[in-house]
């Protein structure tokens, strides 16, 4: 039980930044993902022009 708690208190702090990260970067590739998906139709009204 006690190896379980020390492993617990040992790998739990990296686990609960790299989950914040996560959470945070989440919003980030949404837009990227977003502004992808729309510049074949900005780049073809611009070939038009």
């Amino acid at each position: 039980m006690d190896e379980l708690l020390l492993f617990i208190k040992d790998v739990g702090f990296p686990i609960v930044v790299t989950i914040y990260l996560l959470y945070r970067i989440e919003g980030k590739l949404e837009a990227l993902n977003m502004s992808i998906q729309s510049l074949p139709v900005l780049l073809s009204e611009l070939m038009k022009k």
